[in-house]
């Protein structure tokens, strides 16, 4: 089936990855490589951080939550000294390919996010809020977690998005940053790009859609 629409997370393919964000955290504070990303995947549907994302707790309760889990697995981390980790820094050249996927094809956007800082993108500045605002102005549709009460990877995220579109996902291409969230929209029948790189999210983009960036 033809392509139709290209679809979009936000954190990790508009902006540098937060992971690089933890791992630096992690060594100024002496904790084991990866310790955020195993308390965030540890009981991934019902812990703090899930629960935050489909906005059923505030920040203050993601704190306290996130330190009790970050405790049990041993290292006192509050969830307050994670938050600002979230928010990278914007990538020019892959708002330049949204731009042009825009002109061919309908374009959307799935963001698993919280309900703090500014806007979708969570821009812990206004200044930086202006231009996540313009880069979502683009899409023709925008799911956020925290609004619609479903983060990824439930399936239903997914169609949704397609109901929005009116594009069966056969017809789509979808761009992530983390596998687990990619597996579903590939099951679905998208065809699903793990973004790992600036470039490679460019290479495999022109090779899904046809277009040149």
């Amino acid at each position: 089936m033809a392509i139709e629409a290209v679809i979009w997370d936000f954190g990790g393919v508009f902006t540098t990855s937060p992971f690089e964000a933890f791992r630096r955290y992690e060594v100024e504070r002496g904790l084991p490589k990866d310790f955020i990303r195993t308390v965030n995947a540890t009981d991934p549907d019902a812990n703090a951080w899930a629960r935050f994302e489909r906005a059923e707790i505030d920040a203050a309760a993601f704190d306290g939550l996130f330190l009790e889990e970050a405790t049990r697995l041993g290292h006192a981390v509050r969830g307050a000294e994670v938050l600002p980790l979230l928010y990278g820094d914007l990538r020019p050249r892959v708002m330049d390919a949204l731009k042009v996927c825009k002109a061919r094809f309908k374009v959307g956007c799935i963001t698993n996010n919280v309900p703090t800082g500014h806007g979708p993108g969570m821009a812990q500045s206004a200044e930086k809020a202006l231009a996540v605002g313009e880069i979502m102005g683009l899409f023709d549709a925008v799911i956020e977690s925290s609004k619609a009460g479903v983060r990824k990877p439930d399936p239903r995220i997914y169609q949704m998005m397609c109901e929005l579109l009116g594009v069966a996902p056969e017809a789509c291409v979808y761009l992530d940053d983390l596998g687990i969230n990619c597996k579903p929209a590939a099951e679905l029948g998208m065809t699903a790009i793990k973004v790992s790189s600036e470039d490679q999210l460019l290479a495999d983009l022109a090779e899904a859609t046809g277009l040149a960036f």
